[in-house]
């Protein structure tokens, strides 16, 4: 589809699902290498990042846990630039290697508030993976280590990213028209 319809805001094809998943075939690749031997534990940041975390650990080949929170900034279109944590840790992270998994890394709110809790949680090292990265946006000097993708400063919904919890389940992403 070139378009489609959310609520009351029409968008436009973006990014396909197959350049989506080669960029993310490239971070899966980083994160074998890089943590080889480490068996890290992934933080996946719901509800936005469960399409690209499951996508990338079909991809890991190393020893691996996963653990999921929530946590949100936005309302509608717009960061509300305040993190309101929904679901917490239920795993000690004192000592482990910790790799966020994030959707989208924008202003870096959220990424900066979690990563202040986990090193908070005596973690040893904390990493982030992201699908989409908005350099224009970003407020803050942290690393992002691995990013499937930069792109531009647009509001965009689809593989598992949305507008109002709506448009998360189409394979593609796209960009709002308006």
């Amino acid at each position: 589809m070139k378009t489609v319809k959310v609520l009351d805001k029409e968008f436009g094809l973006y990014i396909t699902q197959e350049k989506i998943e080669a960029s993310i075939q490239k971070v899966a690749d980083s994160i074998n290498r890089d943590m080889d031997g480490k068996n890290p534990l992934f933080l996946v940041v719901l509800n936005g990042a469960f399409m690209f975390a499951s996508e990338l650990f079909k991809r890991l080949t190393i020893p691996c846990e996963i653990s999921f929170v929530k946590l949100s900034s936005y309302a509608g279109t717009e960061t509300t630039n305040v993190v309101r944590e929904l679901i917490g840790l239920d795993h000690s992270l004192e000592g482990r290697n910790v790799i966020i998994v994030e959707d989208v890394v924008d202003s870096g709110h959220t990424m900066k508030f979690t990563i202040e809790k986990l090193r908070g949680l005596n973690a040893a090292d904390v990493r982030i993976a992201t699908m989409l990265f908005k350099p224009l946006s970003f407020k803050y000097d942290y690393p992002i280590n691995y990013k499937a993708m930069d792109i531009s400063d647009e509001f965009i919904v689809g593989y598992g990213l949305d507008y109002n919890q709506h448009g998360r389940n189409f394979p593609d992403i796209y960009k709002i028209l308006s």
